[in-house]
């Protein structure tokens, strides 16, 4: 009984110092939940878990305590730049090519803007913030041990990889990487930090191998860069580098030692051999390396806590383990240069491999050392162009593919730049990328202000370190980020936001006003009470300005939502009762007015049963509401050709190849009506699936 009602009194002192605890814990919640579902990609997974972030946030301003007065300057900037960079996106609908595109990537700024300010708004203390942030690490680590066993009970585990490396959970090689790596520098620093308790110490440097290791299934180049980035971030700009690297060097072992049976898993599904036996060795050894790592980390925790060593020894245990990691570091270095030879022999092989395609990577070597080939020189080459054209605001927020259709020269055909900073600049301009940057830097300004203070005045040292830990974590998905696609999935840019808020609310607050005695007296008191008066007005309207703001985001937010569960509908129904499946799609053409994916859909659909006119009728009015659509535009000169109207088929296959000039679909169609042929309808379209399958 006096256990539990100390537990009591200490959960009730949490709360009260960190009153957005429940709130955040809520948030987290859903995150993992995005983590295990595709990394929250779909729009019918990230929009529903908008609304309830959105009700969320609406919940604790209206119960929790806030005062303007304690929110510090740098986050006021970042809030308010981060609130006009997410306006501006909602802007971009009225000169995007796509607008249904880019209303969808607007409301996802939105989501973004709403987990920051639940995360930052309202002041942490260290215990409350450590809570939050090692209940999500703790689930992230227990989500791990899942998808290790469930990919090792798989009956046919190919199938959850792609060459070779791990997509499951998010469908995405590169985004699974980054859902495990993310959570390694929370972890690895929260191992670090002597203010845990020693079994959470243990328990979190384990849970790192574990991920670590989850991670490098995945084979991902710029997971294996990020983490060199982020070495050399966390020991150039954090204190306490002794005590992180100690914990480090364990941990580093600890995957050492485990890569090359987690890298054989990739080699045996990418060659032949025997899978099943090689995933099996490998997810043993990791959860052995785990346990062991943690059981050693938990150990040397526990004597630290119980040993007090005089000023004397703790100062010769500090040079001793300095020396010890210089050394380490020089074996480090200098072993990493003699594999990786010559420096400029590297350098010019990876900036060779990386302009020329996927095709220059060393044949026969690893993915992960045998070059940078890939088709982002190419994309990054297109998004710079469509900066150059558009250098103010951008061409609309996700607007990116139709552009690189019509411009690019790889045979791919991405949505987006690959790179946080290249979208900004490409989709916003230089006006989104300037919010952008000042909202970021404001808000970097503000959690550094944490563990500065913090060290300053020796208060509230476990907030100091848990504000570090959050940020590495976001600091990772802005690194990784830069070379890849990672703000479309909302199971990432989520928690990112979240850790960036987290640390900014373990800033000081600003400081109070003056308690000062004024003089009294009842004329004091008159004078007061029309200030009250305009103090409660601007209240009031303030509640109602807020009220009317979330009653628009809900709008915004449920629409294409509930669109997209039409159009799933319909994709589900259409074999068996077409009828109802066009009438669906009708639905959602009305829920969303601005994409053209419902009359894709059903004209698609029109195809199959040789329904031509529905088909051409709804092809136009994707038409309608997305003119540069390649693919309507191509099926609508098909079925003009098939239907004998050659004058109007030329042209329509004309707008398909200028708006796709790479598709040799296109343009064998276009040749097909030029030597006075009818287009096979049925072959075409039976060419358009393989195709589409090909690179999904």
């Amino acid at each position: 009984m006096p256990v539990r009602a100390f537990s009591i009194v200490k959960l009730r002192e949490v709360l009260r110092e960190s009153p957005a605890t429940v709130p955040a814990l809520g948030a987290l919640a859903l995150f993992v939940w995005w983590a295990s579902d595709q990394a929250g990609y779909p729009v019918t997974r990230w929009a529903p878990g908008t609304l309830i972030v959105l009700a969320l946030l609406t919940i604790a301003l209206l119960t929790l305590p806030l005062r303007l007065a304690d929110i510090s300057l740098p986050l006021r900037i970042a809030l308010l730049c981060l609130g006009l960079y997410t306006a501006l996106s909602y802007l971009s609908i009225l000169w995007a090519d796509v607008p249904g595109d880019a209303w969808e990537g607007a409301n996802r700024t939105l989501l973004y803007l709403l987990v920051f300010a639940l995360f930052s708004l309202w002041r942490w203390r260290g215990a409350g913030a450590a809570i939050v942030l090692g209940t999500w690490a703790i689930a992230m680590i227990a989500l791990a041990v899942f998808v290790l066993l469930h990919v090792d009970a798989a009956a046919h585990p190919a199938q959850l990889f792609g060459d070779g490396r791990l997509k499951y959970p998010a469908g995405y090689e590169n985004a699974s990487a980054a859902t495990w790596a993310m959570v390694v520098w929370p972890a690895l620093l929260l191992a670090a930090c002597g203010r845990l308790p020693w079994a959470l110490r243990g328990l979190f440097a384990g849970g790192a191998v574990l991920l670590a290791d989850l991670a490098l299934l995945s084979q991902s180049r710029g997971s294996l860069y990020a983490t060199v980035a982020m070495l050399i971030l966390v020991f150039a700009l954090l204190p306490a580098r002794l005590r992180t690297f100690l914990v480090l060097v364990p941990i580093a072992i600890g995957i050492g030692a485990t890569a090359p049976t987690v890298l054989r898993v990739g080699d045996r599904l990418s060659n032949g051999g025997d899978v099943k036996g090689a995933l099996h060795a490998a997810i043993a050894a990791v959860l052995l390396a785990a346990a062991v790592v943690g059981l050693a980390v938990a150990s040397a925790s526990a004597f630290e806590s119980r040993r007090r060593f005089s000023e004397r020894t703790a100062s010769l245990l500090r040079r001793a383990v300095a020396a010890s990691a210089i050394a380490v570091l020089v074996a480090l270095i200098t072993g990493g240069l003699v594999a990786a030879g010559n420096p400029i022999a590297r350098a010019e092989h990876g900036w060779q491999t990386f302009k020329g395609g996927y095709g220059a990577n060393r044949a026969g070597g690893s993915r992960l050392t045998g070059g940078l080939g890939s088709n982002r020189y190419d994309f990054y080459r297109v998004a710079l162009d469509e900066f150059s054209a558009h250098p103010l605001v951008g061409i609309g927020v996700d607007n990116f593919q139709q552009q690189y259709l019509v411009h690019g020269r790889s045979g791919e055909t991405p949505h987006y730049p690959h790179s946080v900073e290249l979208r900004t600049l490409t989709e916003t301009g230089v006006l989104g990328l300037a919010l952008a940057l000042l909202g970021l830097g404001a808000a970097l300004v503000a959690s550094s202000r944490a563990w500065l203070w913090a060290a300053a005045r020796r208060a509230d040292p476990l907030g100091a370190w848990v504000a570090m830990a959050a940020l590495s974590g976001f600091a990772y998905w802005l690194v990784h980020g830069s070379v890849d696609w990672f703000w479309e999935f909302a199971g990432l840019g989520a928690p990112a936001f979240a850790l960036l808020g987290l640390s900014c609310s373990l800033a000081p607050a600003r400081g109070a006003a003056s308690d000062a005695a004024t003089p009294a007296g009842d004329g004091h008191r008159r004078a007061t009470r029309p200030l009250a008066g305009r103090a409660t007005a601007l209240r009031v309207a303030a509640i109602a300005t807020a009220v009317v703001v979330a009653l628009v985001a809900c709008l915004s937010l449920a629409a294409p939502w509930l669109s997209e569960l039409q159009v799933e509908k319909a994709a589900q129904i259409w074999t068996t009762a077409p009828r109802k499946a066009y009438s669906t799609l009708e639905d959602a053409a009305s829920l969303n007015p601005l994409s053209d994916e419902p009359y894709l859909v059903a004209g698609t659909i029109a195809l199959r049963f040789g329904d031509f006119a529905r088909a051409d009728r709804n092809f136009s009015k994707a038409l309608g509401r997305t003119p540069g659509d390649a693919y309507a535009m191509l099926e609508r000169g098909a079925i003009a050709s098939s239907a004998g109207r050659r004058g109007e088929a030329l042209r329509l296959l004309g707008k398909a190849v200028r708006l796709a000039p790479r598709d040799e679909l296109a343009r064998e169609a276009q040749a097909l009506v030029r030597e006075g042929k009818r287009i096979d309808l049925e072959r075409l379209n039976r060419s358009i699936l393989l195709k589409a399958q090909k690179f999904s």
